[in-house]
């Protein structure tokens, strides 16, 4: 994320096609580097940016140029190529012999029965480099799919690193696991991490942190509107009576949560579309409208609490020339917010998954320039999330979540990168209450939840008992932030750092609970025990070392992150900030 992967990599190829450990003779002679289709342009232009035209040429399979015609020119070694350009030309592909093999964003080699791994396995390439700044985004397996595709057979079959590895790790972590249990957890820990050790290199953020200027990020929390609470908990009503009836349960249950994650972005977004819709959304929506019949083509802000927040935001950067990157995971959300600019005529630019890749890296650059005019950039979570440097922009709106956190990251991070000259914004909003909250008391907690919901055709996976689906439906529509209750703080709420005076249980505080070990985690904030609701065990780490604002919030601090003029939908806000000093501290 920004850790200059591409720049050592380019390193790399270029030393290896000058030279080699076996009488100086150069170890590559062609490389093939497989790449989203939204970077394929930007790997092209990073090597003119450090190489030149004149020390090494590129070529781009796009619709005009065919790996058939890389054949007959053997004076450029490197060819650049989208996955889905990959596996449309495989066949041509395979008849190339190429001496490295390169995937930019291998996370999405997480699953090895996706065509895309097992063609990029059969491909007759020794020397492997996978790129990636989240290597475990769920659980083990995928950690062991990436190892697999690069040193095969390193950790043995499937099988056997699931018996060795990766029960006994798991079964460690788990609330109830005895002290024989955790010992081998951790010896099996040790050993996995020695053995991937010597063809694993790990970067972290704190390298680059002291060389970029302050982050300032935020958790908001908004209020639900009456519309919204009232077409919540009718879903929630229509789920209870009908939706468990319907099967296969796991699929039907996310139909009810995509279509309660719509009434959180804006309650005219659940639309019945008999394409593209999952078992169970189609159903509900058409309930929904019937009940609900205020649904329709003018989309006003006043009825979403978030995009109440999201318009008061952008009146108050438009008036100081600064720029956003407002990110969906839903194109629905994107037209939404699209037509919201066009009302209020900010001229705005748009990347997601039908954008051509022979544009959006033009659509970048025009974005970044200094003087352009383009005050707005929508950017799909899926399509651009990754790999993108959209430092025209200071600040970054996360307008929904994902389950997985990692996800989220990489899209937050699109600001905060190399190149970056002004201090940067991040507020990831939050319906306050609401499954969006539920979400991310899950990203934060690692219960391993994400596996169960995102995979839900995997049946080995975790299935969600009755009562673990009654929490995530319930909806909390009175509380300001459900999960600073659960962390029990007694803060003023006020924006002090609250862990100096806070005790926990047994009288230890934060620092004697383990801060230290805590820091050096993910960037995960809160740990909760699978229990049940009214015996939660809620582990304290970085969400107490975030500055807490609850109501009434002062003006001066609302002033500051731009939230002024949207008081009256803010409910808490968590914060954090990043420095040059804190990181070089650190």
């Amino acid at each position: 994320m920004g850790l200059g992967k591409t720049l050592q990599c380019i390193a790399v190829v270029w030393m290896l096609l000058k030279q080699g450990p076996y009488g100086g003779q150069p170890v590559l002679h062609r490389i093939l580097i497989v790449t989203p289709s939204s970077l394929v342009e930007n790997w092209q232009n990073e090597f003119l940016r450090w190489l030149g035209q004149e020390r090494v040429q590129t070529f781009v399979v796009d619709q005009k140029n065919r790996p058939s015609d890389y054949k007959h020119l053997p004076q450029i070694p490197i060819m650049l190529i989208s996955y889905e350009m990959f596996v449309r030309y495989y066949d041509d592909i395979s008849q190339i012999h190429f001496d490295l093999l390169i995937c930019d964003e291998g996370h999405r080699l997480k699953n090895t029965t996706i065509r895309t791994y097992a063609l990029l396995y059969q491909l007759d390439c020794k020397r492997r480099i996978l790129l990636t700044g989240t290597p475990i985004q769920n659980d083990l397996q995928e950690f062991y799919a990436l190892v697999n595709f690069t040193n095969p057979g390193v950790l043995g079959s499937n099988t056997e690193f699931r018996k060795y590895f990766e029960e006994p790790i798991l079964a460690s972590r788990q609330p109830s696991a005895d002290k024989d249990v955790i010992n081998l957890g951790e010896q099996r820990a040790t050993e996995l991490n020695h053995c991937t050790s010597w063809f694993i290199l790990r970067r972290t953020q704190e390298i680059i942190d002291k060389y970029l200027p302050t982050r300032h990020e935020m958790v908001v929390f908004c209020h639900s509107t009456p519309l919204q609470q009232a077409m919540y908990k009718a879903a929630v009503d229509y789920w209870e009576s009908r939706g468990c009836e319907s099967g296969p349960e796991e699929v039907a249950h996310l139909g009810v949560i995509t279509a309660l994650k719509k009434i959180c972005n804006h309650p005219s977004l659940v639309k019945p579309r008999r394409s593209q819709q999952l078992p169970g959304e189609e159903d509900i929506s058409y309930h929904l409208v019937q009940n609900y019949p205020v649904q329709n083509d003018a989309i006003l802000p006043q009825q979403s609490g978030k995009l109440d927040v999201v318009m008061c935001l952008l009146q108050e950067l438009n008036h100081t020339k600064k720029k956003v990157v407002l990110v969906s995971y839903y194109t629905q959300t994107l037209d939404m917010l699209a037509n919201m600019c066009e009302q209020k005529q900010y001229k705005f630019c748009r990347l997601d998954g039908s954008t051509p890749s022979t544009q959006r890296m033009q659509i970048v650059r025009m974005f970044n320039r200094q003087h352009s005019d383009h005050f707005v950039f929508l950017l799909s979570a899926r399509a651009g999330g990754v790999g993108l440097n959209l430092t025209g922009a200071s600040h970054l709106v996360l307008y929904d979540s994902d389950w997985n956190p990692a996800t989220d990251l990489q899209a937050m991070s699109r600001i905060w990168r190399d190149g970056q000259i002004r201090s940067v914004y991040i507020y990831r909003l939050l319906t306050a209450g609401s499954i969006e909250e539920k979400i991310f008391q899950r990203q934060i907690s690692k219960t391993g939840l994400s596996g169960a919901v995102v995979d839900p055709q995997n049946q080995s996976k975790i299935r969600l008992s009755n009562e673990e689906l009654k929490d995530l439906f319930t909806f909390h529509h009175d509380s300001a932030c459900i999960t600073h209750e659960m962390l029990d703080c007694q803060c003023a709420g006020v924006g002090l750092i609250p862990h100096e005076n806070l005790q926990l249980k047994g009288k230890q505080t934060v620092n004697e609970y383990g801060g230290d070990e805590l820091s050096s985690q993910r960037d995960c904030q809160l740990q909760v025990a699978q229990q049940a609701a009214s015996n939660l065990c809620v582990r304290m780490n970085q969400l107490f070392r975030w500055q807490h604002y609850s109501q009434p919030i002062k003006a001066t601090v609302l002033q500051e992150l731009g939230l002024g003029a949207a008081s009256h939908n803010v409910t808490f806000i968590f914060r954090n900030s990043t420095s040059q000093s804190q990181a070089t501290q650190l």
